[in-house]
């Protein structure tokens, strides 16, 4: 697996993973729009403000894609997903591996953080078997029933 740069010949597929608005909303947060269009979901994305990469499989198939910026001195992850059909193999823990190890040494942190919406059973696990807590966040979330999570 290889995390790479994300660049514009991605946005296609990745916006092929979200044919439904409660999906993409859970991914992307409130301020994405839906329908969406090829030049809306690239605006939306945020790319020229957060560093954004694809997690490629030894065939250069692209399975994931995360963000992250620094929030509150740590590493911040965003928009973490994997490709549908490549889901509950493990990915998501490479995926924020590698994120986490990049972002540390770009953002020169030592700690991690994410939100979660509170009802995403299955991406609190996946954080909590990564070592992530739910903590107090210091400060209003705007978002309801979304979680802070933090590792180190």
């Amino acid at each position: 697996m290889t995390l790479n740069d994300f660049d514009e010949r991605y946005i296609k597929i990745l916006m092929s993973w979200f044919d439904r608005k409660n999906t993409l909303l859970s991914w992307s947060g409130p301020n994405f729009r839906f329908p969406f269009t090829r030049e809306t979901f690239e605006q939306d994305l945020l790319t020229d403000k957060m560093a954004s990469y694809v997690l490629c499989n030894e065939n250069a198939e692209v399975v994931g894609f995360g963000q992250y910026y620094n929030r509150l001195s740590r590493c911040h992850l965003s928009r973490l997903v994997i490709s549908p059909k490549h889901r509950g193999i493990g990915l998501a823990k490479t995926l924020i591996e590698l994120l986490c190890l990049e972002g540390t040494q770009r953002l020169n942190s030592t700690g991690y953080s994410l939100f979660v919406l509170a009802n995403n059973e299955s991406a609190i696990t996946a954080y909590t078997k990564l070592g992530f807590k739910i903590t107090d966040y210091p400060g209003q979330i705007d978002i309801p029933n979304c979680l802070y999570m933090t590792k180190g």
